[in-house]
């Protein structure tokens, strides 16, 4: 399996959906990057915030693409493209709404799930065998109430459970950048 080299989180730009569960992307790269000490810059070049770090020897780059989630594919793949970064070594990372609030799975391939972002990125990407970091959000029920359910921040016992389940994501991100797909995906559905 490939190594990761490139971690994608999906959100929207901008304070008013900062702390929404659209963002769930974000906040873990957000994570990632605090834990490497490394800072995002602003890239218009790639429509993007992006930083660099260092796990277990490894370089990875981190991207928050900075246009809507549903146009999230055009600013993934140039990035990817430019630094001649094969499908199979990038990471997408996503609220997930079939998932309960708390638990985080990766998934190889598949389809978009209904989740524009990806639906966005399978195209521009060239295919949709790329990893997927999902980060369960819940689902409020009722798929009318869907937008409005993304697009609004999770309670604080929700978020505790969001966050706990981003800290094990980041827990496995070593065997990621190691291409320890397997090992990643067996430590992390155990843990969570």
């Amino acid at each position: 399996m490939t190594a990761i080299q490139l971690v994608a989180g999906l959100g929207n730009p901008g304070a008013k959906y900062e702390q929404t569960r659209h963002n769930a992307g974000f906040w873990f790269v957000d994570e990632v990057a605090r834990q490497c000490n490394s800072q995002f810059r602003s890239e218009s070049k790639y429509k993007s915030e992006l930083a660099r770090c260092s796990i277990a020897g490894k370089d990875l780059r981190l991207q928050k693409p900075m246009d809507f989630m549903n146009c999230s594919g055009l600013p993934v793949a140039s990035l990817a493209n430019f630094y001649r970064i094969p499908r199979g070594a990038v990471l997408i990372v996503h609220d997930d709404l079939d998932l309960p609030v708390g638990s985080v799975k990766l998934k190889k391939g598949g389809g978009h799930g209904g989740h524009n972002g990806l639906r966005d990125l399978i195209p521009h990407l060239g295919g949709k065998d790329f990893l997927r970091l999902r980060i369960g959000i819940g689902h409020p029920g009722n798929r009318d109430d869907v937008v409005g359910y993304v697009l609004k921040a999770p309670s604080r016992d929700d978020r505790q459970l969001i966050d706990r389940a981003i800290d094990a994501a980041v827990k496995v991100m070593p065997d990621l950048v190691a291409g320890k797909v397997e090992a990643a995906m067996k430590e992390l559905h155990t843990a969570t």
